[in-house]
């Protein structure tokens, strides 16, 4: 039975001339108030939602639900006369829940297609693919959170970020299915606390329809995936983390979508979000649709999907997925494979205006936030104001260090002295950008093995190997990012349809080195010279980065209080060096604060009982120096003045 519903109504509007200016000017960054669906009470006991769709080659344009048996003649929209290609029109009768899509028929060779609202703030659960309307009203309680995130979020403070994927972090005990936004946000918020961190970051919880992409073909640029809950539930969920004291960083994917045909593309019978010529339109790795970056309404939509999280959802930052894929006309392209810009490079000059736009518009809006740019290549200034010529973003994963350490980790100690330049490289350019460090999820999947799979040697080598690592990571300059596992010792590479393996902490070596991370994560938050001076050459000094014999590298972390320091001393071999000498800067005791060989943390228990008292030998160019213990695979860290 077809519902009781009124007819459309053409004289109700949420758009102003203003909207229709900016729209089409390439500047309307805030068009989910203003497209989409939206639930109103026009008048009294007069209540119903008002669509708008963009849609400028379109000869019919209707909306199509449960309500109205899905037909497509009962409640067609009007195209609006001021050119813009917006089809609206009101609807009384029809509420938050009702399922919906848009038919639309072209006015090119006859071509019709059923589609999802690209501005849908709610999606059926895939494999299903109407949109739902919906409000996103919600008492937020996070005030204190968002009053001193400005602090929090800062580049001087400290970001210890925790990588997860919401299906496969935890299962449910007994079914071993999902676990909603709120039992995760329970969960995660006494973990997240307990361990240390400081942020999390969620692969992409925008909607998607293969749950096996992991979010990365993403089609609803504006609604979390229903299949963790509704709006309100992941609200909830930024919520609580907030008022635990954990910021919340999203993954965000303006690179590619998905060819769906009920999603973005061929929207109207043309190429409307993506380029019509598949040598700038389609994607060779993911089979995905390119964005047209240089088409003004298309601007509008992508930054508008990154304002919304930031506004609606109190995101705390923005990941920005594949930025290299984004900039380069001919990333992963062969030669004849793609077209030069009108200089007769590869730049994507399309590109660089939205990044760059983007940036301005964020930090505009939302000072207190961060974006983070997945730039895997040498493009310059990427966190450097667009002011000066730089993309504008606020930190830069540094993948150079990422492939150097794991390259170098990955070999047998015996090997290491021949390769000592891939551990020492990274400082040549450590300030060059606003760097993280991160092991991603990117690390531990399609054979690359786990992070614990991949050290050398036997079972407490590999644990002994992977401290260490995680201790270099930790001092060295640059925010951090781990992947979730890591603290556990997963032995298998991570797998989307599978929680994680939580029984391994019932074994000592994976429980120490749990303990390892979660010290490691008190250390770093709680001592500014490991944070402050992070993108800054000031912050650092190397002590000895010469000593590739005996594979051993030691070097001076300092924030801006002077005369203070922290000194790490890192050897990567399984040989214990006693005696060894090391210049410091200052004389009196020198306290060894933490050391990965620790009996603590599954190591042989070999250090320096405390500490050590600088002698007034000179050493490493330098007026005092220690005779320090290393122990073997291991890191000892050492404070002055602090």
């Amino acid at each position: 039975m077809h519902r009781e519903i009124g007819r459309v109504r053409n004289d109700i509007s949420l758009l102003t001339d203003m909207d229709i200016h900016l729209f089409k000017e390439g500047s309307h960054y805030e068009l989910y108030d203003k497209l989409g669906s939206h639930f109103l009470e026009v008048e009294e006991g007069v209540r119903g939602t008002y669509f708008a769709l963009w849609a400028p080659n379109a000869e019919y344009v209707s909306v199509i639900g449960d309500f109205n048996g899905w037909s497509k003649e009962d409640h067609g929209l009007s195209v609006r006369s001021d050119y813009s290609g917006i089809w609206e029109g009101f609807i009384p009768g029809i509420c938050p829940g009702d399922l919906y899509k848009f038919h639309i028929r072209s006015r090119y060779q006859g071509y019709q297609v059923e589609k999802g609202d690209p501005f849908s703030f709610f999606w059926e659960v895939a494999p299903k693919t109407a949109s739902i309307v919906w409000k996103l009203d919600y008492p937020w309680n996070d005030s204190d959170w968002m009053n001193t995130r400005k602090e929090r979020n800062s580049l001087t403070a400290p970001y210890s970020i925790y990588e997860l994927h919401l299906g496969s972090w935890r299962r449910g005990s007994q079914t071993g299915q999902f676990l909603n936004y709120r039992e995760l946000a329970h969960q995660l918020a006494p973990y997240i606390k307990e361990m240390g961190f400081t942020h999390v970051e969620l692969m992409p919880v925008m909607e998607h329809p293969f749950y096996g992409s992991w979010g990365y073909q993403t089609l609803g640029y504006f609604a979390p995936t229903s299949r963790y809950g509704d709006p309100q539930d992941f609200m909830y969920f930024v919520d609580h983390l907030h008022q635990n004291g954990i910021g919340v960083i999203l993954d965000w994917v303006p690179s590619h979508f998905p060819s769906d045909e009920y999603g973005l593309s061929y929207f109207d019978g043309t190429h409307l979000f993506e380029h019509s010529d598949p040598r700038k339109g389609f994607h060779p790795d993911w089979k995905s649709s390119i964005f047209n970056y240089g088409r003004k309404e298309v601007l509008n939509f992508l930054v508008s999907s990154a304002l919304f999280w930031l506004d609606r959802y109190h995101a705390d930052g923005l990941r920005i997925d594949a930025v290299a894929s984004i900039l380069y006309l001919d990333y992963s392209r062969k030669d004849g494979e793609w077209i030069p810009n009108e200089y007769g490079g590869r730049e994507n000059l399309d590109a660089l205006h939205f990044l760059r736009r983007l940036n301005e518009a964020v930090y505009r809006k939302f000072p207190d936030v961060q974006t983070i740019a997945e730039e895997s290549t040498a493009w310059p200034m990427v966190t450097r104001p667009v002011s000066v010529g730089g993309l504008g973003f606020g930190m830069k994963w540094n993948m150079g260090w990422m492939n150097d350490t794991l390259r170098y980790f990955s070999m047998d100690p015996i090997h290491r002295k021949y390769h000592h330049n891939q551990l020492t490289f990274s400082i040549w350019y450590a300030f060059s950008e606003n760097f993280m460090l991160s092991l991603s999820h990117d690390e531990v999947v399609h054979g690359k093995g786990s992070l614990l799979d991949k050290m050398p040697g036997d079972r407490w080598q590999k644990f002994a190997n992977l401290r260490l690592m995680l201790g270099y990571m930790y001092t060295h300059p640059g925010k951090k990012l781990l992947f979730m596992g890591v603290e556990l010792g997963q032995w298998r590479e991570w797998d989307h349809e599978t929680g994680l393996d939580w029984q391994l902490l019932d074994q000592e070596d994976h429980q120490g080195l749990q303990r390892w991370l979660r010290d490691l994560n008190s250390l770093y938050c709680s001592t500014p010279a490991l944070f402050q001076e992070d993108f800054e050459s000031s912050g650092f000094r190397w002590v000895d980065c010469g000593d590739s014999e005996q594979s051993v590298i030691s070097f001076l972390r300092q924030g801006t209080e002077k005369n203070s320091y922290l000194l790490a001393v890192c050897n990567f071999t399984p040989i214990p060096r006693h005696g060894y000498i090391i210049g410091v800067p200052e004389g009196g005791f020198w306290k060894e604060i933490l050391n990965s060989d620790s009996e603590h943390y599954g190591g042989s228990g070999q250090g320096n009982l405390g500490g050590l008292q600088a002698t007034d030998n000179p050493c490493h160019g330098m007026a005092h120096s220690l005779e320090v213990t290393i122990p073997p695979l291991g890191i000892a860290v050492f404070s002055r003045g602090i």
